[in-house]
């Protein structure tokens, strides 16, 4: 069966949980946006194909297919879908089941073996026997979330400070725009040391780390839409695809077209 006869519309969230675990899945268009909001309960945002980006104040993570991002109880966030779109399905968790889960937003790395859990549990109705086989599937995702591994440099801070926010917006819309730091500086209206030095403790990254963490998340972005590596390592500013690839490779572990194949 093709994944256009198995398209789903976004159900309504309940206003309680049902259950202390549960699982939603709907189709996300392309060029979707799901606007900022919070809940009480934690959340596993994730797609099986296409990517999204989940954005909070203080960054945004990127997150490819077979990778996931922990939202827990409470945090603002938005959802968006910047390529094709996206079948999302999504595991919730009450407050209760949430709290060892992490304080902080992380992009995880799904396994086949939670992958072919979250699509059953896609399947189960929402109020499942607690006691039965359901319930004790839900119990096995739990714990297969809290073994998942996080894959820091997905995700991208954003300094909290009016002029380097500013000026970290204009580059995330123009992520091909490579500044020196003293051109970043004057931009800015800020000395080269000051911002150098609000930078990194806003971020927890250098400017040029930044600078980095920036092209990698737009590349990753890229490429799962569907674009070749040389395009992308040309649009981000590189002078050929080897030194991109090579970017790519010593953060991400892989080569773009491996990164990819493994996702």
């Amino acid at each position: 069966m093709s994944r256009n006869s198995q398209t789903r519309s976004r159900p309504p969230m309940p206003s309680v949980m049902p259950r202390p675990v549960m699982v939603r899945a709907f189709d996300l268009l392309p060029g979707m946006e799901v606007g900022a909001h919070s809940h009480a309960w934690g959340q596993l945002a994730y797609a099986s194909d296409g990517i999204m980006i989940v954005s909070t104040p203080e960054g945004s993570w990127t997150v490819p297919p077979a990778r996931a991002v922990w939202v827990p109880p409470g945090v603002d966030h938005a959802i968006s879908i910047p390529g094709a779109g996206a079948f999302f399905r999504s595991v919730y968790t009450r407050a209760d089941h949430s709290h060892d889960l992490g304080p902080n937003c992380r992009v995880l790395r799904v396994t086949s073996l939670l992958r072919e859990l979250i699509i059953r549990a896609s399947e189960m109705p929402l109020e499942y026997d607690e006691a039965g086989p359901e319930g004790r599937l839900m119990a096995v995702i739990i714990d297969q979330i809290r073994e998942m591994r996080e894959e820091e440099p997905l995700y991208l801070p954003m300094p909290s400070d009016r002029r380097l926010l500013r000026l970290a917006q204009q580059m995330v819309g123009d992520p091909g725009l490579r500044l020196t730091l003293e051109e970043a500086a004057s931009q800015a209206g800020a000395s080269a040391r000051t911002l150098a030095r609000r930078f990194n403790a806003e971020t927890g990254l250098t400017f040029g780390e930044w600078q980095r963490r920036l092209s990698l998340v737009t590349a990753v972005e890229k490429l799962a839409d569907g674009q070749p590596v040389t395009a992308v390592a040309l649009d981000l500013g590189y002078e050929s695809p080897s030194a991109f690839i090579a970017m790519f490779r010593r953060t991400l572990g892989a080569s773009p077209t491996a990164f990819l194949a493994r996702s």
